[in-house]
């Protein structure tokens, strides 16, 4: 055998028992514990994005928590409704009991300056700020459930596209070895085809290993709610439309976050109110009967107390409550600026995706997978080289990968406007130009 024959052997040789370990322990590793996983959600019912969401909305922890907020509120207006208590009093003047006089009185606090009023109004404000609260974290519970499933939608469609790659990959080193065995090629090549076939094997390891990962936060925004779900029915490329800036502009002044800054606005300006409502003195009215025994009959007892408003004129709480009710307005102002700050760059970000997603569709991958296609038939007739192949493969694999991540990034766009916004963004029909073809 000449020289350079037999050093091309040998370095098929190492270079075949390096990567048959390398496919032969992932393989391994991946098959104990996902194959079980795979075939008891290959085993459940497919789960839709409204069945998601309707499992969050009654089983989330975090809504939960903002609902047990809103009806803890009710009880701060129930208490703001109820009046000062009476007092019972009991007075007796001289211990000895001929001369001794015994006084039973009623006291009774009233409420003066609309102090009652003003104070139901703060609570049912704060029942308001409680209420917008609970509408805010229910926007972004339904924004967190869409934006994990297209992103399952996503994972699953990786591994798909994984396992083509690797089934190509496979194809491609079997061509290899045909020829290097015809001697129609060298060594190398066949080496080649199984580093390519090894790092395809990896990335549907990697891919295999997302999917779980974004199965679990699925699961996560549930709660304790154990429910085992299959794949994920849905249309990953079904894009939303990009609203208008004129749109937003009319939907951001309902945006929960500008409703839960308006009623703190409100309910600052109601705390105002009744520190101001406190500045006049509550009146106490007493009635009761007085027995005087060395008279030897009762006397009718009448009177009034108000406190004077000389040391303490509370002054200082309004002045609190005042710059509170201008920090909730500049809270307000800033809240607005912020959240089209927000919206913009999400509405870019929606916009710039889905146009890249559409070209990436309608023109890259189309091409990248003609070169694909015509590389392997040259490889297979003798016309070009194994690297030309590897080349035109990456490129597609890329630009596949590209596209899903450009359709996961619109998705997650959409999620942050509805966020933002409290809606629900509602996915096209999307065209044949648009339509995922791995």
């Amino acid at each position: 055998m000449p020289r350079h024959s037999r050093r091309w052997a040998a370095l098929a040789a190492v270079a075949s028992m390096t990567v048959g370990g390398a496919l032969a322990g992932p393989a391994a590793a991946a098959s104990e514990g996902p194959v079980a996983v795979q075939a008891q959600a290959a085993q459940a019912p497919a789960l839709s994005l409204q069945q998601a969401t309707a499992l969050a909305l009654e089983h989330n922890p975090g809504l939960r928590a903002a609902r047990q907020a809103l009806a803890a509120s009710d009880g701060a207006v129930l208490q703001s409704q109820a009046r000062p208590n009476p007092e019972l009093a009991y007075s007796q003047e001289d211990a000895r009991r001929a001369t001794r006089s015994v006084t039973l009185q009623w006291n009774q606090t009233v409420e003066v300056g609309g102090k009652r009023a003003a104070r139901m109004r703060v609570a049912e404000r704060g029942r308001d700020v409680a209420q917008a609260e609970l509408a805010a974290a229910e926007a972004a519970l339904r924004a967190d459930v869409r934006a994990a499933f297209y992103g399952l939608l996503a994972a699953q469609q990786r591994v798909d596209l994984s396992g083509q790659t690797l089934e190509i990959a496979r194809g491609a080193r079997e061509a290899a070895a045909k020829r290097v065995a015809a001697g129609k090629s060298a060594p190398l090549e066949e080496t080649k085809a199984r580093v390519a076939e090894s790092g395809a094997q990896l990335e549907l390891d990697r891919a295999r290993s997302a999917l779980r990962v974004a199965r679990s936060q699925m699961q996560a925004l549930w709660g304790d709610a154990v429910r085992p779900f299959g794949e994920a029915d849905g249309a990953v490329d079904a894009l939303p439309e990009v609203p208008s800036l004129q749109a937003l502009q009319q939907r951001m002044q309902e945006a929960p976050a500008v409703l839960r800054a308006r009623q703190a606005l409100e309910q600052s300006r109601a705390a105002a109110d009744l520190e101001r409502a406190r500045r006049l003195p509550d009146p106490t009215v007493s009635l009761g009967v007085k027995r005087a025994t060395e008279v030897g009959r009762n006397q009718l007892v009448i009177g009034v107390s108000v406190p004077l408003p000389v040391l303490d004129t509370n002054r200082g709480n309004q002045l609190q409550a005042l710059r509170l009710a201008d920090q909730a307005e500049d809270q307000l102002q800033a809240t607005r600026i912020d959240l089209q700050a927000q919206l913009f760059e999400a509405r870019e970000l929606l916009q710039t995706s889905r146009s890249q997603a559409s070209q990436l569709a309608g023109e890259v991958l189309p091409a990248a997978r003609s070169a694909y296609e015509l590389a392997s038939r040259g490889f297979a007739l003798g016309k070009f080289a194994y690297l030309d192949v590897l080349d035109a493969q990456r490129t597609w694999s890329e630009a596949r990968a590209q596209y899903l991540d450009q359709l996961l990034a619109t998705h997650r766009a959409a999620a942050d406007i509805d966020r933002l916004l409290g809606g629900e963004s509602a996915p096209t029909q999307r065209p044949a130009s648009d339509r995922f073809a791995p």
